[in-house]
């Protein structure tokens, strides 16, 4: 399975992207065929695209495995731990992939959409997709643990992100509908049923469930994850102890890989005074001898 996971990595990230680019042309391609003037601007269109916190997901979910597989690729003979800066990458992608399809799974299935999605690009980007993520995170080889903190900064780009949508909706015309704004999804449409409060209650219990998945996927990395080294010891085993000692002193030892019967005191090479025996013949020097 180590052998095979990169290879998967890529195969799901290919079809992540097939399905974006898919979509994308169905977007541009809807508003070239539009006959109102709110509806067939273009960059509106992918702007509007773009703006979808699925495909925002989706995009950092593909990287993250393309980059990811490349490197399990690129490290093949070793066995050491991911680097932080992909473990970090991966998690965030998990994160945001696996909300991604608990939202739209509790919240948005079945409600009519407005944009030109097919149903295939839809399940690859709210079922497959997500799936995937959390069986990589489950289950990717390699992984390496990190710091509860990288769970709690999860939720400041879905809150930049929340922000943006808020801050350009009245600026934007429904390309569908002729209305003076546009929302990506309903739930933060302060138009809608229930107004402000409601949108509001929406953003917090999703960055709560957002900050939840992440310290997950941060506990099942501290789980399952190694040091850079891929080493996992048990806390108190010897190997701990000895790798503790010798990250708080880095200097060597001097016997440290010494025989045990090299360990004697060896004679100093520092000049000595030479012992009182007693008189010395003047014909035969006699040699000292370091104590």
């Amino acid at each position: 399975m180590k052998r095979l996971w990169p290879y998967l990595r890529i195969a799901a990230a290919l079809l992540a992207l097939t399905a974006l680019t898919r979509q994308l042309s169905r977007e541009i391609q809807t508003a070239r065929e539009a006959t109102t003037a709110w509806g067939s601007d273009v960059p509106t269109a992918v702007s509007n695209y773009l703006s979808f916190f699925t495909v925002l997901s989706g995009l950092l979910a593909a990287v993250a495995l393309l980059v990811g597989a490349g490197w399990m690729l690129r490290t093949r003979r070793e066995n050491r731990a991911e680097p932080r800066w992909l473990a970090v990458l991966l998690a965030y992608a998990s994160t945001y992939m696996i909300t991604t399809g608990i939202v739209y799974n509790l919240l948005l299935r079945g409600i009519p959409s407005h944009t030109a999605t097919e149903a295939w690009t839809g399940e690859t980007m709210h079922v497959v997709l997500p799936a995937v993520m959390l069986v990589d995170a489950l289950f990717a080889p390699r992984r390496r643990a990190l710091g509860w903190r990288t769970g709690v900064l999860a939720v400041v780009f879905p809150l930049a992100w929340g922000a943006y949508t808020l801050v350009r909706a009245p600026f934007i015309t429904d390309p569908f509908t002729g209305a003076p704004y546009w929302y990506p999804y309903p739930f933060l449409d302060p138009h809608g049923e229930g107004g402000w409060p409601s949108v509001l209650t929406y953003i917090a219990v999703i960055a709560g469930g957002i900050l939840l998945i992440a310290e997950v996927v941060v506990a099942v990395g501290r789980h399952r994850g190694g040091s850079p080294h891929g080493h996992r010891p048990s806390m108190g085993s010897p190997s701990t102890t000895a790798g503790a000692a010798a990250d708080a002193d880095p200097r060597p030892h001097p016997h440290a890989h010494a025989h045990p019967h090299q360990l004697r005191t060896t004679p100093s090479h520092a000049p000595q005074e030479p012992r009182d025996s007693g008189p010395v013949s003047s014909a035969t020097p006699r040699k000292t001898t370091p104590s």
